[in-house]
């Protein structure tokens, strides 16, 4: 099996300025509730965009509790829930 090597630049984490999420030019997402499960629907463009604001999240200086909040006004398509993703403290 091959395997494809995306490289991502990742905006570092300032507590005096907190998150910085850095979006792809064209990104298309929605999210959405059915049948217990929550969808998240994207293009190729929100893919990154997401795996590229997960990673921010996730640099060992961002302290727990901060969290990415997409919505309508925020990254999501019109008719799309709200998602928020928060990091929390490691076990």
């Amino acid at each position: 099996m091959s395997n494809t090597k995306i490289q991502l630049s990742i905006p570092k984490y300032d507590p005096s300025i907190g998150l910085k999420f850095e979006w792809e030019d064209n990104p298309i997402i929605s999210t959405s509730y059915k049948k217990n499960e929550i969808i998240i629907s994207a293009n190729k463009d929100g893919l990154v965009s997401l795996a590229r604001h997960l990673l921010t999240l996730a640099q060992d200086e961002v302290p727990k509790g901060h969290h990415i909040h997409l919505d309508e006004l925020a990254g999501l398509e019109n008719g799309s829930l709200s998602l928020i993703i928060e990091k929390i403290q490691e076990q």
